[in-house]
């Protein structure tokens, strides 16, 4: 019972190093990257909720990401201001386009997540891929340094950074405009939970438009409503 088990996850690593692009010094680190808190293991008492999850590497990932990008984009575009790239990297950034370039990279089919929630389709879940990517680009940093992080962002954002011809709008504000521009009521947005402890709280805010729903969630209102706002434009092919 156990060696297919084994081979399942010799499988999975393998497969993971050929879509990152690099072969991993500690296997263990991107097989935490692949799973998700479903099917982490030991889930016993004593145990922190998640822990054995992708969700530290994921948190470690989102800040990763972030240099690489706000790197590149200093590089790409060097007569822009603070403005212009905040909103680039806040687009490069957001859920729908993690989501959308882990699904084209071939993420969710290594993956390990339980029986019931992969019948229920977790491994399509926007959220659950956007938040696998940051993990996946965390352990590479942690296991390779910075370069293999650097070579598989470059490589799997090119063509989302070679399509910004300019700078995209703020989330909320493309939103509304899509809204107004349709004859509809502004977007309504609603906290749905706060999470955490008070100096690291997790907000999930939705947004609704004309009876079609976003989701976001992060580290402050603010934040969430963008990631919100962008979820729902992706959604409205927007």
């Amino acid at each position: 019972m156990v060696a297919p088990v084994l081979g399942d996850h010799l499988t999975a690593v393998a497969s993971a190093e050929a879509i990152l692009g690099h072969s991993f010094a500690r296997p263990d680190v991107l097989r935490e990257a692949l799973t998700h808190r479903s099917a982490a293991h030991g889930q016993r008492a004593g145990r922190q909720k998640g822990a054995g999850s992708n969700e530290r590497l994921e948190f470690v990932g989102d800040r990763v990401l972030g240099l690489l990008i706000a790197e590149w984009l200093a590089e790409r575009f060097p007569r822009e201001q603070e403005g212009e790239l905040g909103r680039r990297l806040a687009h490069l950034v957001s859920q729908p386009v993690l989501a959308t370039i882990a699904e084209a990279s071939g993420l969710p089919a290594v993956l390990s997540v339980a029986p019931g929630e992969s019948r229920a389709g977790v491994r399509r879940r926007a959220t659950v891929l956007a938040d696998a990517m940051e993990a996946a680009i965390g352990a590479l940093y942690l296991d390779g340094g910075i370069e293999p992080a650097r070579r598989f962002v470059r490589r799997a954002w090119d063509t989302a950074m070679t399509a910004q011809a300019a700078p995209p709008k703020d989330a909320k504000t493309a939103l509304q405009e899509w809204a107004q521009g349709r004859g509809h009521d502004l977007p309504a947005y609603k906290v749905v939970s706060r999470e955490g402890p008070p100096h690291a709280p997790v907000f999930v805010i939705s947004v609704t438009v004309d009876g079609r729903t976003g989701t976001g969630t992060a580290g402050t209102k603010r934040a969430a409503e963008q990631d919100a706002a962008s979820d729902l434009l992706g959604k409205l092919g927007a």
